[in-house]
């Protein structure tokens, strides 16, 4: 009996101390994170986010803290708030790949009370093959051994440089009108590009099955183009516009886009490098009349640096310049649709080293204009090869033409009395007239292998031939040095050049 008495006097006493406490303690109030995924997979070298979290607690926040696999990568304190939201993002590493990595998100308020949301991110095999869907506005590098998809047209903004390591591939998905894909160095931006003559730069169409460590392509052929748009790079150099004003939308780009804007006063604009880069099957039409150039230079300034560029099989134009004081040595311009070298808008730099090889859609070779403005400058092409094709002009010299045109040496092109004006070179409109007769626009040294029964006068009009002088094929003594595309040029590596 005195056992029975016992057990119910404690159990008794029990019951009294837990209704006591249960009517002094006040429950604790609930932390809350919500937002974040419990899992994601992606390759090496991606990025995971950016994902929200959104936390609260009626007690006040006082810290997030996140983990990495264990380790605290961030800790973000709080005044008391009761509702918060942090943006989280990562990017994996190359030492990431073929794990999981465990990522904690801790929460906690002024009452000491916590919760813990936990996520695991598989990381894959390092991704050989990136898209690029939007535009970059802070400073990125894409790699060497990888190749880069351009999924529309890709703006470099926000002074912001944009690094390309040596063989890397980037390939252009196809589009037209407003959805065009282009690489686009706006002003302010930089593009820093340099490949080398055992690593060119190469860009090109997703329809190329070319990888990295090719030259030629294993499936497109060199007169393929408009399957997509082109680099267009623009700064802030000095250009001579229409109405005098100091800027305007480069042609390629629709005027929505104040991206496409070019000009300005600084004849020293830096917008980056660009050596032995390989442009090819581009020149997608964004409008009637309105495609886009293999490259595009557009106000550059003369601190950029081009050099050894080859552009391949564009619908529009090979290389044209609008204003801009930036000069190019060693390009070679192959197959181009509409002129291999087409100048705007008092260009005012130097081609120096130059190799044209017309196709059956190029129209001129050299198509040269005058400025739009007040502003007059001049620019000079030297020490250039041209082969012609029956369908192409040797040049055309127009609307005001000026500059130095020297050391150049044309073969391969019809007798113009057959082809409706083709195979010459003239010079149009009387202030073009005007200029080359006061010596603002010079011919030095150019050179010609006739076709049969041409003469000088055939060929280069308007009084040009007293600058011109007929050799044999293959015997010419100016020209450009093809040895600077050897090894490094599909135009080089397919034979294209062995004639010249």
């Amino acid at each position: 009996m005195k056992r029975i008495f016992k057990a119910m006097m404690s159990f008794m006493v029990a019951s009294v101390l837990l209704v006591a406490c249960s009517e002094d303690e006040q429950p604790n109030n609930i932390v809350s994170i919500s937002g974040i995924p419990a899992t994601a997979i992606i390759q090496a070298g991606e990025s995971v986010g950016p994902v929200t979290a959104s936390i609260s607690a009626a007690d006040g926040l006082v810290s997030l803290v996140i983990r990495k696999d264990g380790t605290t990568l961030e800790t973000i304190s709080f005044n008391g708030e009761t509702a918060a939201s942090h943006e989280f993002s990562y990017t994996s590493t190359e030492a990431d790949a073929n794990s999981n990595i465990v990522f904690e998100f801790i929460a906690s308020d002024s009452n000491g009370d916590s919760q813990t949301v936990t996520h695991v991110l598989t990381v894959g095999e390092v991704a050989t093959t990136i898209r690029i869907e939007g535009n970059i506005t802070e400073d990125q590098t894409w790699e060497t051994g990888k190749t880069y998809i351009l999924g529309g047209r890709i703006s470099v903004t926000n002074n912001a440089t944009l690094t390309i390591q040596p063989g890397v591939i980037i390939k252009g998905e196809a589009g037209s009108g407003a959805n065009a894909t282009a690489l686009v160095i706006a002003r302010g931006a930089k593009i820093d590009a340099e490949g080398t003559e055992t690593q060119p730069i190469i860009f090109t169409s997703v329809a190329d099955e070319i990888e990295p460590g090719m030259i030629a392509s294993p499936n497109l052929d060199p007169d393929l183009d408009g399957l997509w748009g082109g680099i267009i790079v623009l700064g802030y150099a000095p250009s001579s516009f229409a109405g005098d004003v100091s800027e305007v939308q480069i042609e390629g780009i629709p005027p929505s886009d104040t991206n496409g804007l070019y000009g300005g006063s600084d004849p020293a604009d830096d917008s980056g490098v660009l050596k032995f880069i390989s442009i090819r099957h581009g020149g997608a039409n964004i409008g009637e009349g309105n495609e886009i150039n293999g490259l595009t230079l557009g106000g550059v300034g003369s601190a950029t640096i081009i050099e050894n560029i080859e552009v391949i099989a564009n619908q529009d134009d090979g290389i044209e310049w609008f204003g801009g004081t930036v000069s190019v040595k060693n390009a070679v311009v192959w197959n181009s649709g509409d002129d291999a070298l087409d100048t705007d808008q008092a260009w005012s730099g130097t081609m120096d080293n130059f190799i044209i090889l017309c196709g059956p859609n190029t129209d001129h070779a050299l198509e040269i204009d005058g400025p739009e403005g007040s502003m007059n400058a001049a620019h000079t092409l030297t020490n250039g090869t041209v082969r012609g094709n029956p369908a192409s002009e040797l040049g055309d010299f127009r609307d005001g033409a000026r500059g130095t045109f020297q050391n150049i040496y044309f073969f391969g092109f019809t007798n113009p009395d057959d082809t409706e004006g083709r195979g010459d070179l003239s010079i149009s409109g009387d202030l073009s007239l005007a200029n080359f007769q006061n010596g603002i626009l010079n011919f030095n040294n150019l050179e010609i292998t006739l076709a049969e029964e041409v003469s000088l006068m055939d060929v280069f009009r308007n009084g040009t031939h007293a600058h011109a002088s007929e050799v044999a094929l293959g015997a010419n003594t100016v020209g450009a040095d093809k040895t600077a595309f050897a090894g490094w040029s599909w135009a080089a590596v397919s034979g294209e050049l062995d004639d010249l």
